[in-house]
């Protein structure tokens, strides 16, 4: 199998598997076929952890050929264990509804509770039966642009499905509500790489996950414990998904003859819960808030509430096209105060495995609250191709002084800042 692989994809230099029905589905088997006898059961007994063999073969197979890329696999199923393989799985061919969209979340934390970070689904749904008119359906629009915002907060951010194209310009055109939101967002997830990429170091250094049901950051809030509408993307972003349509009114018809049309003419809210013990920022106005308590935030096309909690360290980017279009010579380091916190900036090479034999660097990153010193911390390691000298441009985020934002050339050695 790998040799087939190898000498038809593999060695003509593509980046990635798409391993699909890895179930597998499309099985032409008689009730007979289950009985058959594999060294560790019958078929019956084993066949679920047939996705974790085939990508496993592949994972295995791709780092015995070389180690100079990294194994991406996406993989339509999952067993237990599937996470030491690099796979990321995705939830099937789901349809395009907003409950289906409501589901992803809860699918996506439970899966991270099993210790598999690494989750995602198609963006818009894969099927979009439930909508004849397709894209000229504002409530396709809508639902397409929802979960596109959900998936930024994901661990892979994928659109995909079938029955209608998805590129942006199908959404409309510049200055239009719809196509305007999602470039928004685009944009707004290649500049969270920086973060993510940190993120994505912790859940394989430390055992991490990425996107975390609350009740594993606020175990001792009661009302974190059942939450299945929110989630917390790293351990510093609170993500509420807008997960029912807001601005699409039904003109004429019912059920497969419904005519609908968008409504921008109000804006409307989505109720969410803040996590008791910390103090919560609303990303997008930095408003202060107070945690332990249900707030209603409004919610127009162009966002969906995002909270980042007091402490955090947050680095941004630069805005691009693509991941490796510019250097992070000039990240954006914002300081939510409120609180003690702490940040690894982790850079390695972007590919190949030589992280593995240390060739990757960290800077840390440490804001005391109380004396309000922003620590520095001396780069630690060294890759081929590193920046030896850069700048970063640290933003203290509090009440009345949002605007503080101080330049630092950083060469490697600790730096005290004081506020």
């Amino acid at each position: 199998y790998w040799e087939h692989l190898n000498n038809g994809l593999f060695s003509l230099g593509i980046d990635g598997w798409w391993m699909d029905s890895t179930e597998p589905d499309h099985l032409d088997a008689k009730e007979e076929d289950m009985n058959l006898q594999t060294y560790l059961g019958s078929l019956r007994k084993v066949r679920n952890a047939y996705p974790l063999m085939t990508v496993g073969g592949v994972y295995d197979n791709q780092r015995a050929t070389t180690s100079d890329k990294r194994v991406f696999i996406l993989t339509r199923s999952a067993f237990a264990g599937q996470q030491r393989y690099g796979a990321n799985t995705w939830t099937g061919d789901v349809q395009a509804t907003w409950g289906d969209l409501a589901r992803q979340i809860p699918a996506g934390l439970n899966f991270s509770l099993c210790g598999i970070p690494h989750w995602n689904s198609d963006i818009g749904g894969f099927f979009l039966s439930n909508y004849p008119r397709k894209l000229e359906d504002p409530d396709y629009r809508e639902l397409y642009t929802r979960w596109l915002q959900f998936g930024t907060f994901s661990p892979m951010m994928r659109s995909h499905g079938a029955d209608a194209p998805r590129e942006i310009w199908q959404f409309g055109n510049k200055g239009e509500p719809y196509y305007d939101a999602i470039e928004k967002f685009i944009h707004l997830r290649y500049t969270l790489l920086p973060y993510i990429y940190s993120v994505s170091w912790d859940v394989t250094a430390n055992r991490s996950s990425m996107i975390r049901s609350l009740v594993m950051d606020f175990q001792d809030d009661v009302n974190c414990w059942d939450v299945s509408d929110q989630f917390m993307f790293g351990k510093s972003l609170l993500v509420c998904p807008v997960t029912e349509p807001m601005y699409t009114r039904v003109v004429s018809g019912e059920g497969r003859n419904v005519i609908r049309e968008a409504d921008f003419t109000s804006v409307e809210s989505r109720t969410l819960y803040l996590p008791n013990g910390v103090d919560w920022y609303d990303f997008w106005s930095d408003e202060r808030m107070t945690g332990g308590k249900t707030v209603n935030r409004s919610a127009p096309i162009d966002l969906i509430p995002v909270y980042v909690k007091a402490g955090s360290i947050l680095p941004l980017g630069p805005k691009v096209q693509y991941a490796e279009e510019k250097r992070w010579d000039d990240l954006e380091i914002r300081i939510y105060k409120g609180a003690n916190g702490t940040f690894v900036l982790y850079e390695d090479e972007f590919d190949n495995y030589n992280y593995e034999q240390g060739a990757y660097s960290e800077i840390s990153f440490h804001w005391n609250d109380a004396s309000r010193k922003l620590t520095i911390g001396k780069r630690i390691g060294n890759y081929p191709g590193m920046m030896g000298q850069r700048r970063f441009r640290v933003k203290l985020i509090e009440p009345d002084n949002i605007n503080d934002v101080r330049s630092v050339e950083y060469s490697g050695e600790k730096i005290i800042m004081h506020w």
